[in-house]
């Protein structure tokens, strides 16, 4: 699993400790949709923004990947279907872990909708990917929308919450759902959820203020970013809207949303603009180990590392890999409160090391903390 650590780590920017992903993966399902035909254009607008990671189908990936630079994540969507199918929410299985890995993937990403005749196999098909990705030390994002023959409404807040919760059960290393709009359900599965949260875009709209007051809601509730894609690539100044999408994601001061069990940001008591509204979070340190008492570190995000995206988000990746790791603890920010705690002892990269040795067996009969 040290591949797909490593990896995950790079999915959020060093100051801010969040991830913009850019989803350029829409062509399958709806064809050329306006703002789409300029791919090469988006891409080189891509590279000159502070985005972490792009998603491409496999053909557009063997296209245009080269044009993205390093620092920039190439997700590679492995799911695909059309809107002219019956069902049209059906999702199979069109491109393979190691076709990705060949096509120069950091990452992997696999569609499932909820709530429908065929859920058993689009389950199935995450089962299989989760599993094929981390044996190739790759990440797999789970995109996870309720839609189909038994849902009314998929932004309903228990059907939202009932996606992350299933993306953090199966073993996702990010989850991907719209945001509910309702404050407190949407936060606690957020807070619970072993893997980062990202918050999807959804149709495009009309009213951009609208889509950026959305994001930014979303954000002061935990999630770990947002994944856009309709909302930027089809508005009529699509550089620009991304250079506005930008500053909402990650020109927040002191920035530190909860990570879906990951403390990030500066969770300082004096930093401005964090998870408490009056700018004041509480910092708490967290037991790295069984009987390893906490050191009282106040920063997930700030960790050494160089580059756009590069290793001072450690703590939120850190923090993922605790899930089944036999004790190793990591902070959370409470949605509701605001009180923070960031990953201790050693910083992030040990916490992340540790997991990794933890679920080898090395950590086999240690108690498992949390640091609350």
């Amino acid at each position: 699993m040290l591949g797909t650590v490593r990896k995950l780590q790079r999915f959020f920017e060093t100051a801010s400790s969040r991830a913009l992903v850019l989803a350029l993966d829409h062509g399958p399902s709806d064809g050329l949709l306006p703002g789409l035909g300029q791919l090469p254009d988006l891409l080189e607008a891509v590279n000159d923004a502070h985005v972490q990671s792009v998603v491409l189908n496999k053909g557009m990936a063997r296209a245009y990947g080269a044009q993205l630079d390093p620092s920039v994540l190439l997700t590679l969507q492995l799911s695909a279907g059309t809107r002219h199918g019956l069902p049209s929410y059906n999702k199979s299985i069109v491109c393979s872990v190691a076709e990705a890995l060949r096509l120069g993937a950091d990452a992997v990403a696999v569609h499932v909708n909820i709530g429908n005749d065929l859920e058993d196999r689009m389950l199935a098909d995450f089962g299989m990917v989760t599993d094929e990705a981390h044996g190739l030390g790759l990440p797999v994002m789970a995109v996870i929308y309720a839609r189909g023959g038994q849902i009314v409404n998929e932004l309903d807040p228990s059907l939202v919450a009932h996606c992350i919760r299933l993306g953090g059960e199966l073993g996702a290393d990010l989850v991907c759902t719209p945001y509910s709009a309702e404050p407190q359900s949407f936060s606690q599965a957020v807070a619970s959820c072993p893997a980062p949260v990202l918050a999807a875009g959804g149709p495009g709209m009309d009213d951009y203020e609208g889509f950026l007051a959305m994001a930014r809601e979303a954000l002061e509730l935990g999630v770990a970013g947002i994944c856009a894609g309709r909302n930027v690539f089809q508005q009529p100044d699509p550089v620009q809207a991304l250079a506005r999408l930008v500053d909402v994601v990650h020109g927040v001061a002191g920035s530190g949303p909860a990570g879906c069990g990951g403390a990030t940001g500066e969770a300082a008591g004096g930093a401005s603009g964090g998870a408490d509204p009056a700018g004041s979070p509480a910092a708490s340190g967290a037991s790295g180990e069984p009987g390893e008492p906490g050191t009282g570190a106040a920063s997930g995000a700030k960790a050494k590392g160089g580059g756009r995206n590069g290793g001072a988000a450690k703590g939120r990746a850190g923090a993922h890999e605790h899930t089944g790791a036999g004790g190793v603890a990591v902070g959370t920010i409470s949605p509701s409160s605001g009180a923070a705690s960031a990953a201790s002892s050693g910083g992030a990269r040990a916490v992340a090391s540790r997991a990794v040795v933890a679920r080898s067996g090395a950590a086999k009969g240690g108690k498992r903390s949390r640091a609350k």
